[in-house]
C-alpha cells in the first residue's frame, strides 16, 4: 500500500463530524427538485468559497442550474481521482433536515446529499492534511439525475467536455460489495386506443376492440418476454428483466374505455445494445397492435447503459487496499442493483467507477435518512483512497 499508516490515521482526526453534518444540513434544507437544483447548487459553491476553495460552474448545457466544481491540485504528475454526486432529488414533497439517534434526515438526506457531504469533507481533510502527495482530486456536483424527469444530460455533456477524472467514486448508497456489474435501464409508456369515444358499457360498439383486453394480452406477452430473458444470465448481475409497474383505463366502473396505459422499465445485460433493445419492445408492440386491431403508441426513456468494471483495474486494488485499512476487511465484489452515473462514466468517458456511499435508507420516499457515523466512514475512506491511487507510482 502507497499510503503509511500513520497518513491514514492523521486523516482520520482531519475529518470533522460536525462540519461534515452541518454542510450535509445546509444542502437538505434547500429544496431541489430535479430541475430545479440551481438554489441548492448556489448553496454548495457558497460553501465551498468560504471553505478557501476556487469554484467553477459550468453551464454542462444546462445554464438553468451550473453545475459546481472543485479541484485539490498537488502540483505534482499523477492520476486525477473523481467524487461527483447529484444535488437534485426525486419530485416528492419537501422533507426539512433533522437528526436523531445518528441518524440526519430529509429530503436528499440518503439521495444523496449526505453522501455528497462526505466526499466534500474528504476534500477538506486532505487539503488539511497537506495536500496530496501526487495528482489531483475533482470534485463536481449537478442536476438533472433523478428519472424521470431529468435525463443526465448535464453530467453527459460535463464528461464530453472533458470535466472528469482518470476514475471516480460516487457515494450513493450501497454499500456492501464492491459493483463491478449492472444492467443498463430504460422506462416506458405504452398508450393502447380505439378510435371511438369513451362510451357507458351498454352502448359500447361491438366492432371497436377493448384497449382493456389489448393492455391485458400485453401484460401476458411480457411476461412472456421476462421469461426468455431469464435464459440468458450474467455471472455478476442475473438476467435482463422487463417490469410493469402501472396500469390503467376508464374513467368510472361501467365506462367502456376509449384507452388503456402501461408503465415500466426494461433492463439488459452488459454487452447488449440499447438500441436492439428497443427495437425489439416496439416490434413487439407493432405485432400486437396488428392483432388486436388497436394503435399502440409508446415513449421510450433511456435512462444509462450497462455497467461494467475491470476487477484487475488500479482503482480497485486501491479501493481494496484503502478499505481493508479503514475497516479492517476487504468488500467482496458483485453486482450494482441500480443505475447511476457511474454507468456515465464507463460509458462516456471510459474510465472506472465505483459507486460507495454511506449507511442510509428511505431513498425515493418522504423517509430519507443517513446514518451519520458513516457518513464520517465515507469522508476517511475517500481522502485515503485519493491518497493511494493519485500517486502516479501507486
Amino acid at each position: 500500500m502507497n499510503v503509511d499508516p500513520a497518513t491514514i490515521e492523521r486523516l482520520n482526526s482531519l475529518v470533522n463530524r460536525a462540519r461534515l453534518v452541518e454542510t450535509a444540513r445546509r444542502l437538505i434544507e434547500v429544496p431541489s427538485r430535479t430541475g430545479e437544483a440551481k438554489a441548492v447548487s448556489d448553496r454548495l459553491a457558497e460553501i465551498l468559497t468560504a471553505d478557501g476553495f476556487q469554484v467553477e460552474r459550468p453551464a454542462g448545457g444546462y445554464p438553468e442550474a451550473p453545475a459546481v466544481v472543485i479541484r485539490l491540485e498537488s502540483g505534482r504528475p499523477g492520476r486525477t481521482l473523481q467524487f461527483d454526486g447529484h444535488l437534485d432529488t426525486v419530485h416528492l414533497p419537501f422533507v426539512p433536515p433533522d437528526s436523531k439517534d445518528g441518524l440526519l434526515t430529509g429530503s436528499g438526506a440518503s439521495d444523496m446529499k449526505g453522501g455528497l457531504a462526505a466526499a466534500v469533507e474528504a476534500v477538506r481533510a486532505l487539503r488539511d492534511a497537506g495536500g496530496l502527495a501526487a495528482g489531483s482530486v475533482l470534485l463536481t456536483a449537478h442536476d438533472l439525475h433523478e428519472a424521470p424527469w431529468g435525463d443526465g444530460r448535464q453530467l453527459d455533456r460535463l464528461i464530453k467536455d472533458g470535466i472528469h477524472g482518470d476514475a471516480v467514486l460516487l457515494p450513493e448508497p450501497l454499500r456492501d460489495v464492491l459493483p463491478v456489474a449492472g444492467r443498463g435501464s430504460s422506462t416506458w409508456k405504452v398508450v393502447i386506443r380505439r378510435a371511438g369515444a369513451p362510451v357507458h358499457e351498454v352502448m359500447r360498439p361491438h366492432d371497436e376492440p377493448s384497449v382493456i383486453a389489448a393492455a391485458a394480452e400485453l401484460v401476458r406477452r411480457l411476461g412472456q418476454l421476462e421469461g426468455e430473458l431469464a435464459a440468458t444470465t450474467h455471472p455478476v448481475c442475473g438476467a435482463g428483466s422487463v417490469f410493469i409497474g402501472q396500469f390503467h383505463s376508464g374513467e368510472i366502473y361501467n365506462q367502456y374505455p376509449q384507452a388503456a396505459w402501461l408503465e415500466g422499465t426494461r433492463r439488459w445485460l452488459p454487452g447488449t445494445s440499447p438500441a436492439a433493445v428497443e427495437r425489439d419492445f416496439r416490434a413487439r408492440l407493432a405485432d400486437l397492435a396488428g392483432q388486436t386491431a388497436t394503435s399502440i403508441t409508446c415513449d421510450w426513456f433511456f435512462i444509462r447503459d450497462a455497467f461494467l468494471l475491470d476487477p484487475a483495474d488500479v482503482l480497485v486494488a486501491a479501493f481494496q487496499n484503502c478499505y481493508q485499512a479503514t475497516s479492517g476487511t476487504s468488500l467482496p465484489m458483485g453486482p450494482k442493483p441500480f443505475v447511476d452515473d457511474g454507468n456515465s462514466f464507463s460509458a462516456l468517458a471510459k474510465v472506472p467507477a465505483i459507486t460507495h456511499g454511506p449507511r442510509a435508507g428511505g431513498q425515493h420516499t418522504v423517509s430519507e435518512w443517513v446514518e451519520i457515523d458513516d457518513l464520517v466512514r465515507i469522508a476517511w475512506l475517500y481522502a485515503t483512497i485519493a491518497m493511494e491511487y493519485c500517486d502516479s507510482e501507486a
